[in-house]
């Protein structure tokens, strides 16, 4: 590496197929880039169409802007080299592909070897791989291209090294999970080692449906040393200058690690501001219990949006506790969001008359406790149709999990921020946004969970406890743990067999339910695909 070379990294929030706008974004972003005397501008994995584009790609007319938005690029960047991640067909084979743009003309193309196939990805449906190395030279530099999955296999770079480069550079579309940034830092230590390179990473940040991708884009030395680390959930451009003794960060110190809780909580408000505002929606409405699963959907949801783009509405029954009134009430007051409160009695007791004949003979059971759910669902959606502002349903993964939620009851809703996040983690979160200010009464939080639906119910009448049932299905859900194994970790047999029989039971409640942000391994939706109609019973 004789010469210095500036490189900016853009972590940016792309939207999923406005090529058109994403491109004009590209384009500001390189040029303030320039400005900062950058001499490479780069840019995350499939930048120009948002990741991932899904079916996009089988339309003729969106492989067709890509082109135009290639061309229109190169011209307004011609001062400056750009590397950049889009989707490429050649020969009636779509590729990932990163361009290097310089003098207005793409000098280098590279196409991702390594294209994943498991989790929450699909690319073996969408794309072919490639089988070339790219090595680029700029000011004496020769920097080797991979995208993604081809850094975390260990061939790719060692084979890009091995054809010259000084450095490598990753273009990435990562999505986040709960200690994935650990994960990264680990592999490219482990790849810059291997190599004696630098590397540079660069990710995308941004909520695109289930998926929220965290940015903390790094660069390593040759040595694996950390040098740079951009902030986690927040656009940002990292300026590294490369000289001869090896990466140097312009900006500074390396941004602070964020803890577990604080990287979940940043990944559910950006997930659903992303998923709220990308979609045109007005604001949210949040249906409030008293609970610590709405209390915690409203605070992220103000911590998204802003108090003046929320709602929520209390609906007390005959069954709601004067501690629940009192609650919501505060929590809302504390948020400063708009605070409705709607009885559902008048309408409880007309679906009860109107079904009474028809009910003859039959005592009350869970019927009339999903009457009072759905009661709660038709209001909220009125609301939601009447004001234009998203319903957010506010179940955890361990009610999804089994089934503990009303079809067109509580599980009414365009997204769904806890779908991911289990009950035990639910009052964690909770005390953490409570550390930055008080806005969830204790008294929420310290209660017995319970919906209300009849006289004295706790969750735990129907469930074992969370902690219990939280760990089973961390194993089982997460981990395919079998039945066998989970009670060989300490588990009661009666216990596993009914928690696992209600995961099976309830495929089809989960089919029906809203997206929500995955912060997990392995989440219901993307990650896990069971067919509903099934003979298998897992042992």
């Amino acid at each position: 590496m004789s010469k210095s070379v500036r490189i900016a990294m853009v972590q940016d929030n792309f939207l999923v197929g406005d090529i058109i706008g994403n491109a004009r974004h590209i384009i500001r972003l390189a040029q303030s880039a320039a400005e900062q005397h950058a001499g490479l501008v780069i840019f995350p994995e499939l930048a120009l169409t948002g990741y991932p584009p899904e079916d996009l790609l089988y339309r003729p007319g969106f492989i067709a802007q890509i082109e135009t938005a290639i061309k229109d690029i190169a011209r307004s960047v011609a001062g400056i080299d750009v590397l950049l991640g889009l989707p490429r067909s050649h020969d009636s084979n779509a590729y990932n592909t990163a361009i290097w743009l310089r003098d207005g003309q793409c000098i280098a193309e590279y196409h991702k070897q390594s294209l994943p196939n498991y989790s929450v990805f699909d690319e073996v449906r969408y794309f072919s791989p490639g089988d070339e190395t790219c090595v680029v030279e700029l000011n004496g530099t020769r920097f080797g291209l991979l995208i993604c999955e081809d850094a975390w296999e260990k061939e790719p770079a060692a084979a890009t090294v091995a054809d010259g480069a000084d450095a490598l550079i990753v273009l990435n579309a990562s999505p986040f999970h709960g200690g994935k940034y650990a994960e990264r830092l680990h592999m490219l230590e482990q790849r810059a080692q291997e190599n004696s390179v630098p590397m540079f990473y660069i990710n995308m940040v941004g909520g695109q449906d289930e998926l929220v991708f965290d940015g903390e884009s790094l660069v390593v030395d040759g040595a694996g040393k950390l040098v740079c680390r951009a902030a986690a959930f927040e656009p940002a451009i990292e300026l590294i200058d490369l000289e001869s003794g090896g990466p140097v960060a312009v900006n500074g110190v390396p941004a602070e690690a964020l803890q577990y809780e604080q990287a979940v909580y940043s990944a559910l408000v950006l997930g659903v501001k992303d998923f709220v505002t990308k979609n045109g929606f007005s604001g949210v409405l949040v249906g409030l219990s008293g609970g610590v699963d709405s209390a915690l959907t409203l605070a992220i949801a103000a911590d998204a949006l802003g108090a003046d783009n929320v709602q929520a509405v209390m609906m007390p029954s005959r069954f709601t506790s004067v501690m629940s009134l009192e609650d919501a009430e505060s929590e809302a007051r504390a948020l400063g969001v708009r605070y409705d409160i709607i009885s559902i009695e008048s309408a409880f007791e007309a679906f009860l008359d109107s079904l009474e004949d028809v009910f003859e003979g039959a005592g009350p059971d869970v019927t009339e406790e999903n009457i009072q759910a759905r009661c709660r669902g038709l209001i909220l959606m009125a609301i939601s149709n009447k004001s234009g502002r998203m319903l957010l349903a506010t179940g955890n993964k361990s009610e999804m999990a089994v089934g503990y939620a009303t079809l067109y009851g509580d599980m009414c809703g365009g997204f769904a921020p806890l779908k991911d996040v289990y009950k035990t983690l639910v009052y964690r979160l909770c005390r953490y946004r409570n550390s930055l200010g008080q806005v969830i009464p204790e008294r929420v939080i310290m209660r017995a969970p319970s919906a209300e639906l009849k006289e004295g119910q706790v969750d735990q009448d129907s469930l074992p406890a969370y902690e219990v049932l939280d760990k089973i299905l961390e194993l089982s859900v997460e981990q395919d743990m079998s039945v066998e194994d989970v009670i060989k970790q300490g588990f009661d047999r009666e216990t596993v067999e009914k928690v696992v029989a209600l995961v099976q039971r309830n495929e089809y409640k989960r089919r029906q339910s809203a997206p929500g942000v995955r912060i997990t391994r392995r989440a219901f939706g993307r990650d896990r695909r069971y067919p509903i109609t099934s003979g298998y019973r897992r042992k």
